[in-house]
């Protein structure tokens, strides 16, 4: 069995970012991602149009021209194919980790079809894949959503969205100009503040108007067929409903964490632990890249500003190979 230099576990934007610094590096290296191709942007909702611009989401040097400013998912996902072509990335798709085993100076990573060795192991996993659950009675409905796609689904029906961040802003404002009657239902006193500031006049707007129904410091209680229960400041009530969008975040796969090793912060952020400078965990030579090093604060790392995990990491692989 060969045995790589580097195995890295998701092929997103900085699975393929460590993956060309691992080649310009001269380094054997294989990319395994349990879905397709940047998967996570592939489930981000059809028209989504992102918050940064074209070149803060460009890997390897590879320039990102994009129709406006602000790229929208299809461009994104054409983007990051041609990268993958360009480079020869080798990525093993619709394929799953389920384990990483280090044994003495060797990793064995397990997955659902094969089992690799590797000297060193980078986890770019992301955080999409694992909704933030609301706990409550009829959650588990087909009519809840925790993922939105595309509007025109929820044409004429009563929708709950739930969450004040861009994906709920966006989702209610979409559903609602599709002939959706829409409701918010907010834990918070206003929309966060983190929403596109473009975006933000259209849904404020839309609320003092009353053609989107806010309730604001509420949340849902329970959820029935053909209704919702909502607690709200004035009290419980009861409105009818088709869909509900629970678009309450999401969070990384800690117990995969654990389960490797990887110590967590023991509050509520469940940081893992890493080296800021190498992020190389508590584990030697099992790294970290992109936003699954912030643990529960998903708003800490995104495409532009954690590319330069790729960097930092083969830089430190690089030197560790170099001293021996």
């Amino acid at each position: 069995m060969d045995t790589f230099d580097i195995v890295i576990v998701g092929g997103g934007p900085i699975g393929l970012a460590c993956g060309i610094e691992a080649e310009k590096a001269a380094l054997s290296y294989l990319i395994i991602e349990k879905g397709c191709l940047v998967n996570s942007l592939y489930n981000y909702p059809q028209h989504m149009t992102f918050f940064s611009t074209s070149e803060k989401l460009e890997i390897g040097g590879v320039p990102f021209v994009s129709t406006n400013p602000k790229p929208k998912r299809l461009e994104a996902l054409e983007y990051y194919r041609r990268v993958q072509q360009k480079f020869s990335l080798p990525i093993r798709l619709f394929e799953e980790v389920t384990n990483v085993v280090k044994e003495q100076d060797l990793f064995t990573v397990q997955t659902t079809k094969n089992v690799y060795l590797a000297k060193n192991v980078i986890l770019a996993t992301g955080f999409y894949d694992r909704p933030n659950l609301m706990q409550i009675p009829g959650e588990n409905l087909p009519k809840v959503k925790h993922y939105y796609n595309d509007p025109h689904y929820y044409a004429n029906q009563h929708v709950v969205v739930v969450g004040c961040s861009n994906s709920s802003v966006d989702a209610a404002l979409e559903t609602y100009r599709k002939g959706a009657k829409v409701t918010m239902v907010i834990r918070r006193n206003e929309i966060s503040h983190r929403v596109k500031y473009w975006v933000r006049p259209d849904i404020d707007n839309r609320i003092a108007e009353g053609s989107i129904k806010a309730y604001f410091n509420s949340c849902l209680a329970a959820i029935e067929e053909d209704r919702v229960h909502i607690v709200t400041p004035e009290g419980p009530i009861t409105i009818e409903n088709d869909f509900v969008l629970a678009l309450t975040g999401y969070h990384p796969n800690f117990d995969f964490l654990k389960k490797l090793g990887i110590n967590l912060s023991p509050d509520e952020l469940m940081i893992p632990e890493h080296d800021e400078r190498t992020m190389e965990t508590n584990i030697p030579r099992l790294y970290l890249a992109g936003v699954v090093c912030g643990g529960m604060n998903t708003h800490l790392w995104f495409i532009e500003n954690s590319r330069i995990h790729a960097e930092q990491i083969i830089n430190h692989i690089v030197k560790g190979i170099n001293l021996k």
